[in-house]
């Protein structure tokens, strides 16, 4: 690794090194020891940042922030060496920004005025805000849509990184669908979370482009018992029965990639779905209260199954009512969805509402971005999907417009690593 790339690294993972002379090269203001290394661990906390280093990568059991501002990437050149170099200038912006400094190590104000920034300077003065960033890599990575192995790595792609089937009712759009790189940038503010995408486009210019990314707004699903179950654009609360950063034996079953179920580099990593749902939400506020609850299987005050009074008492799918009917129907999103009915299939989801102004014909153009990390995607997401797919009653209210799949590898253990080492190695 370059000797500036240790140098920034090292100063968002330990507080209070010394700075180290530029030497009798001539280094660009790039190379040039960073002024915010004296910043303190206590400074960080107070500002709300999580630790950027870690057996696990942060975002996926970190408690759910408010924000998300989520970006996929295409790669654009062929050259491992260019790629290997932004993974690493990523990964120093990344420890740092989300310990509320600013991206490069001069920032937007401290460099040379015959220079561009190195940091884009919309979140000045603003407090990491929780941010985490955390990195998948798509199929098309390892080999593109054309065959071509770009960068040597096509026999280290997981089995599990399989494109995912084309399931019942998906009307996906190409060009928001899919990407080589995925990033996801969470925050309690959205500023600093559109702040880091920002920034790591404009460090990997030449090297990728953006080919979408999606903002969220109240998060979808809790991620930690302290968090109390949120709500959809539809009202209902979401992801009661999500699984919990406190569940350590049910998340090392069904959601860390576990020795012998693929290659080495995945190992302690997850697999990343993501789809973008259109809610068709002017139809589903003309329908009844009790259509709705019957659709969603739940009650919409409360949360409760409707074979129960409160949001966590279990679902008893065998009650009838007078007329011999289910109580919760058969094509209700609860049964459907419920890991009994899915062979115990569970997920962790991290979605986000969203509304992208209207589509032009008096309608908001709004919904959930679905989120949901797991062990494995086909063995997971995939039977779960294609239930819902075939017989959800919720289909009636919504499109699947977007989808996209992400390896993404365990947390980097010290401030000399970089994001995707193990796999370029």
């Amino acid at each position: 690794m370059q000797r500036r790339k240790v140098l920034g690294l090292a100063g968002a993972g330990a507080a209070g090194v010394a700075a180290v002379g530029a030497g009798a090269l001539a280094l660009n203001h790039r190379d040039q020891p960073d002024p915010q290394l004296a910043a303190s661990e206590t400074d960080a906390e107070a500002a709300g940042a999580i630790p950027f280093y870690g057996a696990k990568q942060a975002g996926i059991v970190t408690p759910a922030q408010d924000r998300l501002h989520f970006c996929a990437f295409d790669v654009i050149t062929d050259d491992k060496a260019a790629l290997v170099d932004m993974l690493q200038d990523w990964t120093a912006a990344a420890a740092r920004m989300t310990q509320g400094r600013d991206a490069g190590t001069f920032g937007a104000v401290g460099g040379s005025l015959e220079a561009p920034p190195d940091d884009t300077g919309e979140a000045l003065g603003l407090p990491a805000s929780g941010l985490t960033l955390t990195i998948g890599f798509g199929p098309t990575l390892f080999r593109t849509e054309q065959g071509k192995d770009r960068f040597g790595i096509a026999a280290k792609r997981p089995a599990a990184l399989a494109d995912l089937p084309k399931f019942p009712r998906d009307t996906l759009e190409a060009a928001i669908s899919g990407g080589d790189i995925g990033v996801q940038a969470c925050a309690h503010d959205p500023q600093v979370a559109v702040h880091a995408i920002r920034n790591l486009a404009r460090i990997g210019m030449g090297k990728v482009t953006v080919r979408w990314s999606q903002l969220g707004f109240g998060r979808t699903s809790s991620t930690s018992r302290t968090q109390a179950t949120p709500r959809n654009l539809f009202g209902f609360k979401d992801g009661t029965r999500n699984l919990k950063a406190e569940d350590a034996a049910l998340l090392d079953e069904h959601l860390w990639v576990q020795p012998g179920d693929g290659p080495d580099w995945m190992t302690g990593g997850s697999y990343l779905v993501t789809r973008k749902i259109r809610m068709l939400v002017e139809t589903w506020d003309r329908s009844p209260l009790a259509e709705q609850q019957a659709i969603i299987g739940r009650n919409k005050g409360e949360g409760a199954p409707l074979t129960g009074k409160l949001e966590l008492d279990e679902p008893d799918f065998a009650a009838q009512d007078g007329e011999g009917q289910p109580v919760i129907a058969m094509d209700s999103h609860l049964r459907l969805a419920h890991p009994d009915q899915n062979g115990g299939a569970r997920l962790l989801r991290r979605g986000y509402n969203f509304v992208d102004g209207s589509d032009g014909l008096g309608r908001l153009n709004a919904g959930l971005f679905f989120m949901a990390y797991q062990r494995n995607p086909h063995k997971q997401f995939v039977p779960v999907q294609n239930s819902l797919a075939k017989q959800d009653a919720l289909n009636e209210y919504i499109r699947h417009v977007s989808s996209g799949l992400f390896a993404c590898p365990p947390g980097l253990p010290a401030a000399d690593d970089y994001w995707g080492r193990a796999l370029f190695a």
